[in-house]
């Protein structure tokens, strides 16, 4: 068989991929499904160092019990073991899960719901799988079948109002926020480069604040700081959702206008993968 008529059987390896990991993830055979998850509390908290990376998160240990020695650990997470944790308080719950047998090499797992079933591998590969059919119609038959498939692929992403409800479920949960005196403790210091060799330097503070209920949280801002680089002391007003600390904000006017960009945002999307349907359809 030439080259071209291997290329020609890209999509054998994603499909193949999907079809496993659904065939495991239905016989309850998937890695994440025979995995023992178990629910972990924080029982420390540390403070990321001044001028570090903020990729690790913020260090925490956590305790959880193994049900099936029933054996409590209390083991350190440094951003070594799952995703890094950037907003932690003593007592905060986590998700576990860790292969049976080796609790030392738990993970965190921030969105549980999205990984016990087993099946998020398989469906990344549907979606390479998709993306590699519009390309590939594209480039057999010509830029029309390019705008109906990225633009049908387009709807359906913004159509499912996964990011639409993300937004809505933030803004609900800060509609009742509570405001509270904060200090920057720390600022994390990343350095990147661009395409072009540039070194690129990102700042994170570290913020602690009280809530009302006498929880000590420290937290790792991303945004909404203003010049973060040269934060580290600086006393502000942290908002937050008195529900859940994890969501929280230093500028609530900000919050609200980068909701309103968001949702305006997935609109136009929205109107843009219907506009290339349509375009699609009646060049053909």
């Amino acid at each position: 068989m030439s080259t071209y008529g291997l290329l020609e059987l890209w999509w054998v390896v994603p499909a193949s991929v999907a079809l496993l990991g659904y065939g495991l993830s239905l016989v309850g055979l998937a890695p994440a499904q025979r995995a023992v998850w178990v629910t972990a509390r924080i029982v420390e908290v540390g403070q990321p160092a001044h001028g570090a990376s903020k990729d690790p998160g913020i260090p925490v240990t956590v305790a959880f019990q193994d049900p099936d020695s029933g054996r409590e650990f209390v083991l350190p997470n440094a951003g070594r073991h799952g995703r890094g944790i950037e907003a932690a308080w003593v007592g905060r719950e986590l998700t576990v899960r860790y292969r049976r047998g080796r609790p030392d090499r738990f993970r965190v797992v921030l969105d549980p719901a999205d990984e016990k079933h087993g099946r998020v591998v398989p469906n990344c590969a549907v979606a390479l799988l998709l993306v590699g059919l519009v390309i590939h119609a594209a480039v057999a038959r010509g830029w029309p079948w390019a705008l109906l498939g990225f633009g049908t692929l387009l709807i359906v992403a913004m159509a499912s109002g996964a990011d639409l409800r993300a937004v809505r479920t933030r803004d609900a949960l800060l509609s009742s926020a509570v405001a509270v005196p904060a200090r920057v403790v720390a600022v994390t210091k990343d350095v990147y480069e661009d395409g072009e060799g540039s070194k690129i330097v990102n700042h994170a503070p570290v913020v602690t604040f009280t809530t009302r209920e006498g929880v000590h949280v420290t937290v790792l801002s991303r945004d909404g700081i203003p010049d973060p680089g040269r934060s580290l002391g600086r006393h502000l007003t942290v908002h937050y959702a008195p529900d859940d600390p994890t969501v929280y904000t230093p500028d609530l006017a900000a919050e609200r206008r980068d909701s309103e960009r968001a949702v305006g945002w997935i609109i136009i999307l929205l109107l843009v993968g219907i506009a290339a349907v349509v375009a699609g359809a009646l060049t053909l």
